[in-house]
C-alpha cells in the first residue's frame, strides 16, 4: 500500500533509515485500522482521533510519537496533496533525563562477552567509532579507504556526509571478521539480507549486557553516549566531538558535559580544605 509513498521519499533523498522507520509505521497504523478503513480515505477528525488511540495502545515513547505524526503528515502531503494539521497529537518536550553511561571498564567487559566474531565487529565498531545504528548498518565497504586512514559516513542524520579516523585498534578485529565472512557490498551483511537489521544487533546488545551483568539503563545507543563522553573524558575538544558525532547544533553535545567525570574529579569538596 505505501509503495508509491516509498518511491518518493528515496526520490527526495531521504535515508534508507528515515523510509524504514516512516513506512514501517505507516503499515503499523494502518494495521490497526484493519482491512475496512484505508488511511488515504479516512475523514480528518476520524484520523485524529484513531491516531490518538492507537498512540496510546501501543504506549509510544516520545520519538517514536513525533515520527509517527511526522510520517502520516508527510504522507497526505506527498502522496495525497493534502497538508493537515496533527499538531494538536505532537507530544510537548519531556524533561531532560541524562542519560547512563557505561564506563571503560563495561563497555570493556560487553565486549569481552559478544564471542560471536561477527557481533563483537559490529559492536566494537558502533563503540569505536561513536555510530548511530543506522549508520553502521549502511557502513559500505567503499567507505572504508585504508590509504587515508578514514571512514566516510555517507548521507547521515541531517542529511550530511562525515569523515571519521579509522583507529588502529579496530584494525585487526573487522581484518579477522573480513577473512571469515567475506561481505562484499556492505561491512555487515544480515543472514539472507544485503544488510545486518537494527532490531537482530539490539538483540545482541541486550544479550551480551545481561552476560556482562550491566545493571544501568541501557541500549545499543548507549555505545555512542559512551564514545562521546570517554572522549570527554579524556580532554577530546568539545567542537571535535560535534564533528565525529555529526551534530548539527552544539547544544546537542553539550549533553556530554554534564556527564563526564573530568570536570567532576578536578572539583574540590570543602571537607578538604578544614
Amino acid at each position: 500500500m505505501f509503495q508509491n509513498f516509498n518511491t518518493i521519499l528515496k526520490a527526495k533523498r531521504y535515508s534508507d533509515s528515515t523510509i524504514n522507520t516512516y513506512v514501517g509505521l505507516l503499515a503499523s497504523y494502518q494495521q490497526y485500522l484493519g482491512d475496512t478503513l484505508a488511511i488515504n480515505r479516512l475523514d480528518i477528525s476520524y484520523l485524529i482521533t484513531t491516531l490518538r488511540d492507537f498512540i496510546l495502545q501501543k504506549h509510544y515513547a516520545f520519538n517514536t510519537q513525533k515520527q509517527l505524526i511526522s510520517a502520516v503528515s508527510l504522507y497526505y502531503k506527498e502522496e495525497l496533496r493534502q497538508d493537515i494539521d496533527l499538531s494538536s497529537l505532537r507530544p510537548r518536550s519531556p524533561q531532560r533525563v541524562l542519560p547512563d553511561i557505561l564506563s571503560a571498564y563495561e563497555v570493556k567487559n560487553i565486549l569481552h562477552h559478544t564471542t560471536n566474531l561477527k557481533h563483537k565487529a559490529a559492536l566494537t565498531t558502533i563503540y569505536a567509532l561513536g555510530l548511530r545504528v543506522g549508520e553502521l548498518i549502511d557502513l559500505r565497504l567503499s567507505s572504508i579507504d585504508k590509504k587515508r586512514n578514514t571512514i566516510t559516513i555517507k548521507a547521515a542524520k541531517g542529511k550530511k556526509d562525515r569523515q571519521l579516523p579509522f583507529p588502529e585498534s579496530l584494525k585487526p578485529l573487522l581484518r579477522r571478521y573480513y577473512v571469515m565472512y567475506q561481505p562484499t557490498e556492505y561491512l555487515f551483511n544480515g543472514q539472507s539480507k544485503p544488510q545486518y537489521t537494527a532490531g537482530s544487533l539490539r538483540s545482541v546488545f541486550r544479550a551480551s549486557c545481561n552476560k556482562a551483568h550491566i545493571k544501568k539503563k541501557v541500549t545499543l545507543h548507549s555505545l555512542r553516549h559512551a564514545y562521546a563522553t570517554h572522549l570527554m573524558d579524556t580532554g577530546t575538544d568539545l567542537r571535535m566531538i560535534q564533528e565525529l558525532l555529526g551534530h548539527s547544533d552544539i547544544k546537542t553535545t553539550m549533553i556530554y558535559t554534564h556527564v563526564t567525570t573530568r570536570s567532576m574529579q578536578q572539583v574540590k569538596s570543602p571537607l578538604d580544605f578544614l
